[in-house]
């Protein structure tokens, strides 16, 4: 199964008020592991950096007055995202600034009921405690020293590692062969997955055999 994980950054907070996104990056899972395929551009956004959001990502309104505008790159990101499902941290900040990016063009919605939202997976696994991107790496102990400022890229590889944590799916996907053999597809880069070890018939036998000789009290 293939996966988008997304993260936009913006002008400001609110659409209401004409804020624009200035960086959309993505990054392709498959079946939970990163694959090389990725999306990422910088954007004009054809208005000032506020400067809270400037504060966030560092981009100057010189910066950005050299690159493309949402409608050149359009096509291309809704081709890179189609079919698959969305991973966003706070997906309605996120995709209400995509929409609106899509509306003044004159282009289709994305549709939330293709987003899953990390920010609500934390919120219901971790009632009451701190559920933000930074919060929810401490608790995994995923590595965010490089978040210096708040970067699209950056942010899609941490939440990747978040995501996989919050689902509980620390293991790559097995693919069963014909000789019973477990092939497992990993990247080397991929150091937070766990190597899985099943046990031989024999052994679970001995285990089962060792619980009922030294544990017959509460042995079922």
């Amino acid at each position: 199964m293939r996966e988008i994980v997304l993260d936009t950054e913006t002008t400001g907070l609110s659409v209401r008020d004409g804020h624009r996104i200035v960086e959309i990056g993505c990054i392709e899972l498959d079946n939970l592991v990163p694959t090389k395929n990725i999306f990422h551009v910088y954007l004009n956004p054809e208005r000032k950096v506020s400067d809270k959001a400037f504060e966030v990502h560092g981009y100057t309104d010189e910066f950005l007055s050299t690159k493309q505008k949402f409608v050149e790159i359009a096509k291309d990101f809704l081709s890179f995202i189609e079919g698959k499902k969305i991973i966003i941290h706070n997906a309605e900040f996120d995709i209400g600034h995509i929409n609106n990016e899509l509306s003044l063009i004159g282009l289709k919605k994305i549709n939330n009921s293709n987003v899953i939202d990390t920010l609500e997976l934390a919120r219901n696994k971790f009632p009451g405690s701190g559920i933000s991107l930074d919060a929810l790496c401490k608790r995994f102990r995923i590595d965010n020293s490089k978040r210096e400022k708040h970067t699209a890229l950056i942010d899609c590889e941490l939440l990747a590692k978040v995501y996989i944590n919050l689902i509980d799916q620390k293991e790559p996907t097995f693919d069963l062969v014909e000789n019973n053999e477990i092939k497992i597809s990993l990247d080397d880069k991929q150091d937070y997955f766990k190597k899985i070890i099943l046990p031989t018939e024999k052994e679970l036998l001995e285990h089962s055999e060792y619980l009922k000789k030294n544990f017959k009290k509460n042995y079922f």
